[in-house]
């Protein structure tokens, strides 16, 4: 089969150009990444790297400090009007924080939650988790 002459246009002037260069020989003078593989299987959007060996997925846990700063607010955003007491400043721990979503839940006798770094308790107990903080020995702002 004989490649057919087309027309290009480069700015203001139609100019001829080759059918075997076609679409691939305007895609090959760009920098284009690896758009799909299935060599590493799934890729981190952060890193790049497989999820596999993703060093960014990692959690880093932080330790736990011997004196705590935690701060009390209340949330109803979000929540259905639902009122939510939020114990925020905690170390990035996981295991500390489920130890504490524990022991908060069975003083206030509700639910809750825990978060990255902060406790989530449904209903309004703050002063009930203010007393409970300060006889830990922590600092309670709010």
């Amino acid at each position: 089969m004989q490649p057919t002459m087309m027309l290009r246009r480069d700015s203001q002037v139609w100019k001829p150009y080759d059918d075997r260069e076609g679409i691939d020989g305007l895609m090959r003078s760009k920098k284009f990444g690896t758009v799909y593989s299935t060599d590493a299987g799934r890729v981190c959007s952060k890193c790049g790297w497989p999820q596999k060996n993703c060093v960014c997925a990692v959690a880093v846990e932080d330790r736990v400090p011997e004196r705590i700063t935690a701060r009390l607010r209340i949330e109803k955003a979000g929540r259905k009007g639902k009122t939510v007491t939020v114990v925020e400043g905690l170390p990035k721990n996981r295991e500390f924080l489920k130890t504490l979503i524990g022991e908060l839940k069975k003083a206030c006798g509700s639910g809750g939650t825990i978060g990255e770094s902060h406790v989530e308790i449904q209903g309004d107990h703050r002063e009930t988790l203010r007393e409970l903080l300060k006889l830990k020995g922590w600092i309670v702002k709010g």
